[in-house]
C-alpha cells in the first residue's frame, strides 16, 4: 500500500475507532476461515444454511474455495465473509437456536476461524 493510501487509511481508522462500540449501529462483517476435514458434515451445515441465513438481516459478500493468497500462507478450505446491519444483528443469527442447531454440523465437519470487524463510516 503506498503512503498516500496507508495514510488515509490510518485517518479513517483513527475516527472509527473513537465511536462507541456497543451504540455503533454502522454495518459489520464476519470474517471467517473453514479447514473442512468432513466434506459430508459440512455439505450437511450448507444444506440448512440458506434457510436459517435469510431469517436474519445478513449479507453474503463472498463464499470462496480457492483464494488468491496475496501475502503469507492460507491453508484454509474456505474463506466467508457476511454483512450484517449491526453487531446486535450478526449475535442475534449467530446465537439463535436455528444456527446453533444447524452449527453443529459445521463443528463436526470444520475448523474454524472467526471474527466480527466493524465497518467504516461512510
Amino acid at each position: 500500500m503506498g503512503r498516500a493510501c496507508w495514510g488515509a487509511f490510518l485517518a479513517l481508522r483513527r475516527r472509527s475507532t473513537t465511536q462507541n462500540w456497543e451504540l455503533n449501529t454502522m454495518s459489520v462483517y464476519i470474517i471467517a476461515r473453514f479447514k473442512i476435514h468432513d466434506r459430508s458434515e459440512y455439505d450437511t451445515y450448507s444444506a440448512g444454511f440458506a434457510e436459517v441465513f435469510k431469517k436474519f438481516d445478513g449479507k453474503m459478500l463472498s463464499v470462496d474455495e480457492d483464494p488468491m493468497v496475496l501475502a503469507g500462507e492460507w491453508s484454509d478450505t474456505r474463506s466467508v465473509i457476511i454483512e450484517f446491519p449491526s453487531k446486535e444483528s450478526a449475535l442475534a443469527w449467530m446465537t439463535s437456536d436455528d444456527y446453533q442447531a444447524i452449527a453443529k454440523h459445521r463443528n463436526a465437519g470444520s475448523t474454524a476461524n472467526s471474527i466480527l470487524v466493524k465497518g467504516l463510516e461512510a
